[in-house]
């Protein structure tokens, strides 16, 4: 049996705002990696560049996530 280890890291609350799985599941993953890169959303989500891009133009709009450099983070 595999062993799960858990880091220390929180996640900050889901915003109301953010109605779809594919932004819920995006937003958490931007929290939990501190942001990363629509490739690396893209294996890490298993997910089609066109839907991450789709769901990060919405994330942005709502004035939840920046794009800083090649990489999507949470906005403070």
């Amino acid at each position: 049996m595999m062993e799960q280890t858990h880091s220390d890291a929180k996640i900050s609350h889901l915003p109301t705002e953010i109605k779809s799985p594919q932004g819920k599941l995006v937003y958490l993953t931007l929290d939990a990696t501190d942001g990363t890169t629509v490739d690396e959303l893209g294996q890490i989500l298993a997910m089609k560049k066109i839907t991450i891009l789709s769901v990060l133009n919405s994330l942005s709009t709502e004035g939840l996530i920046e794009k800083q450099d090649t990489e999507y983070v949470l906005r403070n």
